[in-house]
């Protein structure tokens, strides 16, 4: 059978390139990686190695359904294409007329990171004046420290984790959520003897195979890369003549790291002295010491700050000059995309309302500063996201859903608990069944996935539907009337790349820069190139003022208290990516069912065997789960891995019934592995069955 090139759609750095076995117009068989792309190297994850599954599934959505019983009683009737679009156009038309446009708030995310089909949304919301979205919700904190520290979204070539004789993962957990940078990492130890430390709060995956695990406690990063600041400059580690150079290190930031010592840090986190002391002086003595840095740690209050000092290292011990040195979170800044048509710049009225998309239970429920003196919203588009189980505050969603004025068309390719909310469902392609371009975040290559296969039933992709409900709308934008691939092509030409017949025939551009402007020897993206110890926290965002000027621990984390003795994380699942895969049988097997991993002794002091239930709360909500025993996790830690559906819950209500949606510091962004929670041990009844029966 022939195979055809393609690139993974999904929410993930690798942005895999990929070959999909056709085995006939409308069906796929394997799934393979590249084999001689420099990145995907021939590796990809199981999930999508089986993604025939997920494409064929009996339970895709294939015809457009009106809601005709009970907000999510699941009581729908199939309808034409025409009358959901009549019906979708009515809603909106009507909510402008009563409340303003503003009123209308489209809303998506990351289900697909292709540039069209994910972002072409905004075209509709400029053209027509509608609510416009802050992206909170992943990046936006991992953002703002990036930007207050480099001045720019980009880093060393990841493919130079091969070249390291020390890759520190901070913060993230490849294994299971990119499993290409443990490609590069294998190299490393195997071909140089690198050493590899992962940092996290428990033992996942990467952690069970590194050569040293710093389990400290969640929240707590910032402290632990302070403490290594200052033992930089303490034992003689600190590059001088390289911070004179290219950053603004001086004496104050010096005599604010005197009192961050490791005795400090050991409060803070939980880990020993000697632990903090043996990871400084292997990290300050390799010169090749590469900093692969990841999500996890940032997704807290102090999120911005741990991130800010962990970039500060490389930048302390000159470590950005070296082959295999400095730090990647994102490549995003060396696209240097030009989106004026699929996002419909040229339409943009910035005196438009924009919200917090993490706080979406809030605006929903009316709150007068989400709102912003405008009005509420009345309906609402969304596409590629799952927000009655993925954001956070889940119980506060689901009232700002239950609302009868609400008109919700969701447009989607199962039936989640968002769709089972909604007032229309429109069918939605996955990648092989549309045409779209694709950046990658955690490597450096440009390539476009093809329409391979049919759709099934009335399928349409993105694109179609929203050049489709402006026409009935009367929007207005050239975009509009443009075929997917047109819309590429001139967005790649209008970038300064090469014309998609060009990158469709290549397989892929590698867009990565020199070693001289991927290591900043060029300078830093400020003004002044230099790099910044001292970074502007009030002058990026509205929160910032809460932040110190120095990289610092912000003690603003959701602390244990006497009433929430437990720190929650709520880590990505192997087999699932947020929401997605959740579907099918193959993730489902595999991951079993919602569990929480318990420190053995607080497991022996709870009386909490393995497979007992355990009720998890806070003041927020409750959720039920089944606990394991876990290794390498401090007291205190729980860990709940994976966005299970919530009719996997014994309360009918996922695990983010527990996470907050309070912002975090400087500019928003939402904080799910900062949760205090409390534990109880339930009686061993009412058994949830496991996914896979």
């Amino acid at each position: 059978m022939a195979f055809a090139s393609s690139v993974c759609p999904h929410d993930c750095p690798s942005t895999c390139a990929l070959e999909v076995e056709l085995l006939s117009p409308s069906q796929i068989g394997r799934v393979r990686g590249a084999a001689d792309n420099s990145y995907t190297a021939g590796v990809i994850c199981a999930k999508v190695a089986r993604y025939a599954e997920r494409v064929h599934h009996p339970e895709r959505l294939t015809q457009p359904l009106l809601r005709n019983g009970p907000r999510g009683s699941g009581q729908f009737r199939a309808i034409t294409w025409d009358e959901a679009l009549d019906r979708l156009a009515g809603a909106f038309t009507d909510a402008t007329a009563k409340h303003g446009s503003e009123s209308v708030w489209p809303y998506y995310f990351a289900g697909t990171m292709g540039l069209l089909q994910r972002d072409g949304i905004h075209r509709l919301r400029h053209a027509m004046r509608y609510s416009r979205q802050q992206n909170t919700i992943c990046t936006s904190i991992m953002e703002s420290a990036t930007m207050a520290a480099l001045g720019s979204i980009r880093g060393p070539d990841a493919r130079e984790m091969a070249e390291a004789d020390l890759i520190v993962m901070w913060g993230g957990n490849p294994v299971a959520t990119q499993v290409n940078v443990m490609t590069h990492i294998s190299r490393a130890r195997k071909e140089r003897g690198a050493k590899l430390v992962v940092i996290d709060p428990y033992r996942s995956g990467t952690a069970v195979v590194a050569d040293m695990h710093l389990a400290l406690r969640p929240g707590t990063d910032a402290a632990l890369a302070c403490a290594v600041l200052h033992i930089a400059l303490r034992d003689g580690h600190a590059d001088h003549a390289y911070m004179a150079e290219f950053t603004d290190f001086g004496p104050d930031v010096a005599a604010h790291l005197a009192s961050r010592g490791p005795e400090w840090a050991a409060a803070i986190t939980g880990l020993t002295t000697a632990q903090i002391e043996e990871f400084a002086a292997l990290y300050c003595r390799t010169e090749r010491a590469f900093l692969r840095v990841g999500y996890g740690f940032a997704r807290s209050r102090g999120g911005a700050a741990a991130l800010h000092a962990v970039l500060c290292l490389p930048s302390i011990t000159g470590k950005w000059r070296h082959k295999g040195g400095g730090a990647l979170w994102n490549q995003r800044a060396i696209y240097h995309w030009n989106k004026t048509l699929i996002e419909g710049l040229d339409v943009l009225d910035r005196t438009t309302r924009v919200m917090d998309m993490s706080r979406i239970g809030a605006v929903l429920c009316g709150d007068e500063a989400e709102l912003q003196g405008g009005p509420p919203v009345t309906a609402m588009l969304i596409q590629n996201v799952n927000p009655l189980d993925v954001a956070p505050d889940t119980n506060k969603v689901r009232r700002g859903f239950a609302r009868e004025d609400l008109f919700v068309c969701v447009h989607e390719q199962f039936m989640t608990p968002t769709a089972l909310q909604a007032d229309l469902v429109l069918p939605a392609t996955m990648f092989l069944e549309h045409d779209d371009v694709y950046q990658a975040g955690g490597h450096s290559h440009i390539q476009i996935g093809r329409k391979l296969i049919a759709p099934p039933g009335e399928a349409r992709s993105n694109h179609s539907l929203i050049c489709d409900l402006a026409h009935r709308l009367g929007a207005s934008h050239r975009g509009f009337g443009m075929s997917e691939m047109e819309m590429i092509d001139e967005t790649l030409r209008a970038s300064g790349w090469p014309e998609a017949r060009e990158v469709i025939d290549r397989r892929w551009v590698d867009a990565q820069p020199s070693f001289e402007e991927s290591h900043f020897l060029n300078g830093f993206g400020h003004p002044d190139k230099r790099f910044r110890f001292k970074p502007d926290w009030a002058g990026i965002g509205r929160l910032g003022h809460v932040m110190t000027p120095m990289p610092d621990h912000l003690d603003r984390i959701e602390n244990p208290t006497e009433a929430h003795p437990f720190r929650l994380i709520t880590s990505p699942a192997r087999q699932f990516l947020n929401t997605s895969f959740t579907e099918t049988p193959g993730s489902r097997k595999r991951e079993g069912r919602p569990t929480a991993l318990l420190n053995a002794e607080d497991a022996a002091r709870l009386g909490a065997t393995p497979g007992a239930r355990l009720r998890l709360f806070n003041t927020r909500g409750a959720v039920v789960v089944h606990a394991e025993i876990a290794q390498g996790q401090l007291p205190g830690t729980v860990v709940v891995e994976g966005i299970w559906p919530s009719e996997y819950f014994e309360t009918g209500i996922g695990i983010n019934a527990l996470t907050s949606d309070e912002p975090a510091p400087p500019l928003g962004g939402a904080v799910f592995h900062d949760t205090a929670i409390a534990l109880e041990v339930l009686e061993a009844s009412a058994q949830m069955p496991l996914a896979a029966e």
